[in-house]
């Protein structure tokens, strides 16, 4: 009797304690145990969104209409008043005892009530082996950043393979259609089959549990998750195997593409049904579906673009008929004739490109001179290509072109913003930008909006960080207009060595606009007050990140000076210059090594981790390092282009893989100047260059291009288990003062 009054008492007291909580103070538990109970949340019934800060005692009051607004509020709170920032490179801080007070009440507001994240790339290039823990601090950051409709598409591929199951195909079959964890991205765009695969069993188990948490969290928060719709992907035996009606989607970089199932074919219905009966099954209705039909594909006379548009949300709306479309404005889609077929509120397009290509009407060479055609769109930040590491931004593009908006008139069914990054994880500083600018009533300058920033980042507001970041907002965070790279400058470390190196990956459109002088007097800046702050997390990650880019920067122009010697056949130069390269690149490895974000450990201890076997974990290791390196087949990373587009300067890879290449190709280069210090035996005398023209003699005497076979290298590493760990290794500031000195020297 006593142990069942117990329990009812210890279940009472539950219930008391589940009444006060909310998800706020949740989250605040989270950043700091014991954190609520410095913080007053308010949930405030309102027609806009808004967050406010007051005072009540000696606690901090955050008013909202939403959780989201709230958190954003507490984000905004924490930044401003307490110089405490939350970024990918650290989720917890510890609170003061007595938080600063609210000395005014503070409020913003806004009317753009979508904030949308994440590409499908993101789910592959960073997210492809998160856990629930680590995908805990993700949803917190979007809440913290005001994000309310996150795309979420985890276990997307337990839904197909149930649905494919039930069309009678095999278990085999369906694991030679289903990509591999690093590649279902592409598998979810409609751009490959089976590479990476096949998945085990337990693979769909797991992600299966982890988005019912991902999506109850994010629930619990108040946001509104994207679901993955049905787009008409079918597999390219679909003709032979189900008697469908299909346009082949022929090849992408090489890979064989699903086919198209067309929208006229009598199953279509059906096939679409049961897809979203599996859908809804395992994660529930959504609110928005996202369907990106015919992704990086050239038009097709077989298809019905507005007949297809039309089939598409007709599917959708069974599933749910308050759902709405989302759709990524990316290249040719949406085709003008879908959206022509679709009637206002069916679709949201996302604008993928804002800050650099926008096609809702601003000028680019994306330009669309009708915009949307009149429905509503997001205005987004792409940012990131391929998780490439590397300082980048167009700090004043991005102003100029949201605020831009506000007059446009075919701006006028803008309805919010969204993160739209292939990889995450970088660049900090444009994600917070880009995060504000909703709540912005007056148009701000990137120097004044910076200061605060860097204030807010490490809590202390120093002169000569201050001028390190100003130097960095003026040089390689301000891309210009009609520059169209995508992504960070590439570092010459991580492309596969030639005379002319300069991009490392095939579609970067890199063009230089900075000089690499600014990067290295930021990073000097940097380093010359690191010994006061030590043990400060941001800045010690900054710090380490800044100091990264000026050495890949200065090493191109070492390049540069070791290619100078070897055309000038300078033969001790070209050995002195090509030593002092590999001396740099060893050194960006130990710089690296030094956190945890940039080791190539933290990568493939959690793709093993999510293995159960031995066999499941080199499965998703092989993934893991394939990504970040030739990406395909020989076919695909040599014909297709897809090699070093997802490079990263890590440590490890840095040392065991990018200098393997400079290494062989320097070595190869002394070699053949070796080589033209003596006869060639099969030349002489034999008249062999008798029949030449003038100009290919002239072209036999110009210095010749070395081929090495690159992807023969670097498919050996890629089938490697070698140990990488993820534990850092040395201290980042003395790393970086000697890097600095390095580069000085």
């Amino acid at each position: 009797m006593l142990k069942k009054k117990s329990l009812l008492i210890l279940i009472g007291l539950m219930a008391t304690l589940t009444t006060f909580a909310n998800p706020a103070d949740n989250l605040l538990e989270r950043i700091d145990k014991g954190g609520s109970r410095k913080f007053k949340t308010q949930l405030v019934k309102t027609d806009r969104d808004f967050f406010e800060l007051d005072q009540s005692g000696a606690k901090v009051v955050v008013r909202g209409n939403t959780w989201v607004n709230i958190a954003t509020g507490i984000n905004w709170y924490l930044k401003y008043h307490a110089g405490i920032h939350l970024s990918w490179n650290g989720m917890q801080a510890k609170l003061p005892e007595k938080l600063p007070p609210v000395t005014r009440r503070e409020r913003h507001d806004t009317d753009l009530a979508l904030r949308y994240d994440f590409n499908y790339c993101t789910f592959s290039y960073t997210m492809a082996f998160w856990d629930w823990e680590r995908w805990q601090q993700e949803i917190d950051w979007m809440a913290l950043h005001g994000v309310n409709m996150p795309l979420a598409i985890v276990g997307e591929e337990c839904v197909w393979r149930n649905m494919l199951l039930k069309l009678g195909y095999t278990e085999e079959e369906v694991g030679r259609f289903i990509a591999g964890p690093a590649f279902l991205a592409w598998w979810e765009m409609n751009n490959l089959e089976g590479w990476g695969g096949p998945l085990p069993l337990s693979w769909y188990a797991r992600q299966e549990q982890l988005q019912k948490k991902i999506l109850a969290r994010m629930k619990e928060l108040g946001m509104h998750p994207v679901l993955p719709g049905y787009c008409g992907m079918v597999p390219h035996d679909a003709r032979e195997k189900l008697s469908l009606d299909v346009a082949d989607a022929g090849l992408w970089n090489g890979f064989l593409r699903p086919s198209n199932l067309l929208p006229t074919d009598p199953r279509f219905g059906e096939i679409a049904r049961l897809y979203y009966e599996e859908l809804t099954r395992l994660f529930g209705k959504a609110d928005y579906y996202s369907m990106d039909p015919f992704h990086e594909s050239n038009d097709d006379s077989r298809i019905n673009y507005a007949e297809a548009a039309r089939v598409l949300l007709k599917a959708m709306r069974e599933a749910n008929p308050k759902a709405t479309w989302v759709v990524q404005g990316w290249t040719e889609n949406p085709r003008p004739q879908m959206l022509e077929a679709l009637k206002e509120g069916d679709v949201i397009v996302l604008d993928l490109f804002s800050e650099c290509r926008p096609m809702w009407g601003a000028p680019s060479i994306w330009h669309r001179e009708k915009g949307y055609e009149g429905h509503q769109w997001l205005f987004c930040l792409l940012e990131n290509f391929g998780a490439n590491v590397g300082l980048h931004g167009r700090m004043d593009q991005l102003i100029d072109n949201f605020f831009m908006t506000k007059t446009h008139p075919l701006a006028k069914n803008l309805k919010g913003i969204g993160f739209t990054m292939e990889g995450s994880e970088n660049n900090p500083v444009m994600f917070e930008l880009m995060s504000e600018l909703p709540w912005l009533k007056e148009r701000i300058t990137k120097e004044e909006w910076l200061r605060g920033y860097v204030k807010a980042r490490y809590g202390f507001d120093d002169p000569q960080v201050q001028q390190a970041w100003l130097i960095l907002a003026q040089s390689i965070y301000n891309c210009p207009v009609g520059n169209n790279q995508q992504g960070p400058h590439e570092s010459i470390f991580c492309g596969r060595p030639t005379l002319n190196n300069f991009q490392a990956s095939s579609w970067s459109k890199m063009k230089n606009y900075y000089d690499p002088e600014s990067t290295l007097q930021a990073a000097s800046l940097m380093a010359s007050v690191a010994d006061k702050y030590r043990g400060n997390n941001n800045f010690e990650y900054d710090l380490v990140d800044i100091v990264r880019q000026a050495v890949a920067d200065q090493a191109r122009i070492q390049y540069q000076r070791t290619i100078a010697d070897y055309k000038a056949f300078s033969r001790k130069a070209f050995k002195a210059d090509a030593e002092r390269f590999l001396k740099l690149l060893d050194m960006q490895d130990r710089l690296l090594g030094a956190r945890r974000e940039f080791r190539l450990g933290s990568r493939l201890e959690d793709a093993r981790n999510c293995g159960t076997t031995v066999a499941e974990k080199d499965l998703y290791e092989w993934n893991a390092r394939v990504q970040i390196t030739t990406w395909g087949n020989r076919y695909c990373a040599d014909t297709g282009g897809l090699r070093d587009y997802a490079h990263k300067e890590w440590q490890g890879l840095l040392a065991d893989f990018y200098a393997m290449r400079w290494k062989a190709y320097f070595d190869a280069l002394e070699a053949q100047m070796e080589s033209l210090t003596k006869p060639d035996p099969e030349l002489l005398g034999s008249g062999v260059n008798s029949n030449k023209t003038a100009d290919e003699l002239f072209q036999m005497a110009l210095p010749q291009e070395v081929k090495l076979d690159y992807y023969a290298m670097e498919e050996p590493w890629t089938l490697k288990h070698n140990t990488y760990t993820a534990t850092p290794v040395g201290s980042p500031v003395d790393l970086a003062i000697e890097a600095i000195k390095l580069l000085k020297n």
